[in-house]
């Protein structure tokens, strides 16, 4: 029996938590699986290990987690897999496997375009005196900032070459006073700020904060921000796609320039038990290849 386990971050407020369960309840009609449980990584329950064992006790022999995050950083990339480890070792006949997080997908242009429409925004005009700050939380990871460079861009595509500057409003530069003097810089009236926010809370009010402040130091430009990301009603098609993907086992993450994984081989006892045998198949194979040539 397949069960489904979305992971919400977990917020210290308790709408923002709200927000997630009810999104998830939204989207059980669509998704052809049984069982859909939600759990959190902090703040909140249940836990990860909470949602494993219900799902497990009512019967589940096959369980697909799914992150719900915009990118992979330390939670999705340590925190989760680690949980993963755990619940393995505890239900040994249960198959588990692991979905990957929003990243980019074709419908996160369709939202953010919405998003920006709702507030003014019309796509199909020319833009020469309009940039649009995207914000994002920010993160240790470049992995996961250089991710929203990528959004930017191909937004960028989508909006018929508008200016996309971007900012964070954390943990790394550049910082969202910085993003709106770089537009100013380059020549905007207007400039629409985009929060890449799952849900209302500490970092909305914050921006609210920036915005006021935008306006009294420039009264002559035009600031207007749209709404935080949330959880679209489009935001249903991804999830279920990242729910799907992982049940088939087919779901990637991109390692290649991951520090937590450069880091672990250079510095722990990294074990790979069960890769073992399929990396010496593959290279036997390889060998075997190479002798019929």
């Amino acid at each position: 029996m397949d069960a489904i386990v979305f992971i919400g971050h977990g917020s210290k407020k308790a709408e923002g938590n709200s927000q997630v369960l009810e999104f998830v309840d939204s989207m059980k009609c669509d998704i052809p699986v049984p069982i859909v449980e939600t759990c959190f990584l902090e703040f909140a329950k249940p836990t990860i290990a909470q949602a494993i064992k219900e799902v497990v006790e009512v019967g589940a022999t096959r369980v697909a987690l799914v992150p719900m995050m915009f990118f992979s950083a330390g939670h999705a990339k340590i925190h989760i897999p680690q949980e993963i480890d755990e619940a393995k070792a505890a239900y040994p006949h249960v198959q588990f496997s692991y979905g990957r997080p929003i990243g980019v997908h074709d419908k996160l242009f369709d939202i953010l375009q919405g998003r920006l429409q709702e507030v003014g925004f019309h796509p199909t005009e020319k833009h020469d005196d309009t940039a649009v700050l995207l914000v994002g939380r920010g993160s240790s990871d470049s992995d996961a900032n250089s991710e929203l460079y990528k959004i930017a861009r191909i937004l960028a595509e989508r909006l018929h070459m508008t200016s996309i500057e971007l900012s964070f409003i954390g943990v790394t530069t550049p910082t969202v006073e910085e993003g709106i003097d770089r537009c100013l810089k380059l020549g905007a009236k207007k400039v629409y700020v985009v929060p890449y926010f799952f849900f209302t809370g500490v970092l909305m009010e914050r921006m609210e904060e920036k915005l006021l402040e935008f306006r009294t130091q420039w009264p002559n430009y035009q600031f207007t921000m749209t709404t935080f990301f949330g959880f679209h009603p489009e935001l249903k098609a991804i999830f279920i796609d990242r729910a799907i993907e992982a049940l088939g086992g087919e779901a990637k993450l991109n390692c290649d320039v991951c520090q937590y994984r450069l880091h672990a081989l250079e510095h722990m006892d990294v074990h790979h038990h069960h890769h073992d045998h399929d990396h010496n198949h593959h290279h036997h194979e390889h060998e075997e290849v190479h002798a019929h040539k």
